[in-house]
């Protein structure tokens, strides 16, 4: 039986991972400063591997304030935590949608208000209120793909990032106070956030159209045609393009689009697996400057342009590892999605490097994971190629000799490539 969903429409084991980084045009002094600044201040969950445990006792430690937007709600753990927290003396505050899952919502308005929590409805400017954030004593938000629903919590997957950033918490309570009050505002982007209707189009789209190696994309919804196109138009010009999704008719000619392109996207059947609720990409991985996205943001024209929606970017070399690791492992578990006509090959390869541990300064080991046991893989770095087979998982490593730091290296393994930076 299909999951139930209520999507926005328009008006588990991990590998160890041997992984990456994102191309994107080289960011100035400063930026650069504030992306490892803000990567320090960062720490991600991943559901359902991680739980609701972290999530629950940030609401339970709260001393002074807390600040929940979120499109559905219907946690009763969550709920007792809430009303717990303004009975001790916490001011918490709730904003909930109204158009979409005014029904679903209306339990938890009740109980809460009943609690003497100040709780809202969303306002109602918005097609939507898919905002999936709360914000503990104004030095904490958490920012999240996924709704605070505990049917949903045990094979779902989604992630959430604990943002300390001083300026990313001050933007979304602003943001919040102010559709608390049902006010007009642009939000202030903060480090590194993204919003909708302000931003999240123009973001994912650069971030999409500046890859030079590969894609991995999550999402649950694939609808938005400017992120189809700007998808395909990446694997058409030879970045490797992963996707991973539900297996929905809606989304079939998308898929259909992506794969003619050269994409390669994989599909999961839903109940009783899996369930794709993420919405994430990571550009690039391999290459030194790693850069991701996560946030509320379904790819569909709704969620980019009509609903408000919060994501965040990041260059956390670790927050990147993780997410990669998690839509690695889940596009090696999907099944291949098939135009009709073009053979669709699930063919895929990530490559990282390190120095050699052989005393020869300059030597460099290039760590190769790929879904091909016992094929030959060859790093070449446009001078010497070198070549080793993998092993029964698919990993292997060659050295190079002689490298230079930011020297580009190319890798094969049979008919994958993908590509890292010394």
């Amino acid at each position: 039986m299909w999951r139930r969903r209520r999507a926005i429409r328009t008006l588990s084991i991990l590998p160890a991972a041997l992984l990456l980084a994102a191309a994107v045009e080289a960011p100035s002094a400063s930026a650069a400063a504030r992306h490892e600044t803000a990567a320090q201040l960062r720490t991600l969950l991943v559901e359902p591997t991680d739980g609701l445990g972290k999530i629950y006792a940030s609401i339970a430690g709260a001393k002074k304030s807390i600040d929940l937007e979120m499109y559905e709600l219907a946690d009763p753990r969550a709920e007792e935590l809430l009303a717990r927290a303004e009975a001790r003396g916490v001011d918490v505050r709730v904003v909930l949608d109204h158009h979409l899952e005014g029904a679903r919502n209306a339990p938890a308005y009740a109980y809460l208000a009943s609690h003497h929590v100040s709780v809202a409805w969303a306002p109602p400017v918005f097609y939507a209120d898919h905002e999936k954030a709360m914000v503990v004593d104004t030095d904490e938000a958490w920012i999240m793909t996924l709704n605070l629903t505990s049917e949903d919590y045990a094979n779902t997957r989604d992630f959430a990032i604990l943002d300390t950033v001083p300026a990313d918490v001050r933007a979304i309570v602003t943001t919040f106070d102010a559709d608390f009050a049902h006010r007009s505002i642009v939000p202030s982007l903060g480090a590194d956030l993204v919003w909708s209707p302000t931003n999240s189009s123009s973001v994912l789209l650069t971030m999409i159209s500046s890859a030079r190696s590969s894609l991995w994309v999550e999402s649950e919804e694939l609808s938005d045609a400017t992120v189809v196109d700007a998808l395909a138009a990446a694997a058409r010009r030879g970045v490797a393009v992963h996707v991973v999704m539900n297996d929905t008719a809606e989304y079939a000619s998308a898929f259909d689009e992506l794969v003619r392109a050269g994409a390669k996207v994989g599909t999961y059947p839903g109940d009783p697996g899996l369930y794709i609720h993420a919405k994430v990409i990571v550009a690039d991985p391999g290459i030194s400057s790693a850069d991701a996205f996560l946030g509320s943001e379904n790819f569909s024209t709704a969620s980019l342009h009509d609903n408000r929606e919060l994501g965040v970017t990041t260059r956390d070399a670790s927050i990147v590892r993780s997410l990669a690791t998690v839509l690695e492992h889940d596009f090696a578990g999907s099944a291949a999605w098939h135009a009709p006509g073009v053979h669709a090959s699930s063919d895929w390869c990530t490559a990282t490097t390190a120095p050699a541990n052989d005393g020869y300064p300059g030597d460099y080991d290039v760590y190769i994971h790929s879904d091909q046991p016992y094929e030959e893989a060859t790093a070449s770095d446009g001078t010497d190629t070198y070549s080793h087979e993998t092993d029964a998982a698919g990993y292997t490593y060659v050295t190079l000799w002689h490298q230079y730091p930011g020297e580009h290296v190319e890798v094969t393994v049979g008919s994958a490539r993908c590509s890292t930076t010394v």
